[in-house]
């Protein structure tokens, strides 16, 4: 209970407060001994089901796309979402004439390497976009879970890129 603690408190500060200047940096890492996502800073903001339904997506696309670097001895891997942003109306690609006004969803995050004690030993920022009709049809009701999954997918694919290996 008292690791959970200080690695919640360590995340929370992290976040909260901004980072401190060593842990700016994401060290390569050939192996992570888990993957996380913590949803808690969307939930706070009045994130909901798109949050939860969004941190179960993603914990999915980071094991299957890191699939190769988790088990070990390594430290883990917790990416913090801080923002999501899904347009209201997919499907009107705006701007005059129907050109330009692309529409976009969000996710933002901070993927950190978290010791066996709980300390922050780096971090690595990410904004990912991508076209809100990756979704399908904007009328159909399963829209916007889809396009949840999607950004989920998509954050997942860059940020398993992105990371050093060694």
């Amino acid at each position: 209970m008292a690791r959970r603690f200080r690695l919640a408190a360590g995340l929370a500060a992290l976040v909260g407060l901004g980072a401190p200047a060593s842990a700016g940096e994401f060290p390569p890492t050939p192996v992570f001994s888990d993957v996380r996502v913590d949803a808690r800073p969307l939930l706070a903001k009045g994130g909901g089901l798109p949050a939860e339904a969004l941190a179960a997506d993603l914990t999915a696309a980071l094991r299957k796309n890191l699939a190769d670097r988790i088990g070990g001895r390594g430290p883990s891997l917790v990416v913090v979402l801080t923002g999501l942003s899904l347009r209201d109306y997919v499907g009107n690609n705006g701007g005059r004439f129907g050109l330009g006004g692309t529409q976009s969803d969000y996710l933002e995050g901070d993927a950190l390497l978290v010791g066996r004690r709980g300390e922050v030993l780096g971090r690595h920022h990410q904004l990912t976009a991508t076209p809100s009709s990756y979704g399908g049809a904007w009328y159909d009701p399963d829209n916007e879970r889809r396009r949840v999954a999607v950004i989920a997918d998509i954050y997942a694919q860059w940020l398993a890129r992105d990371l050093p290996r060694d």
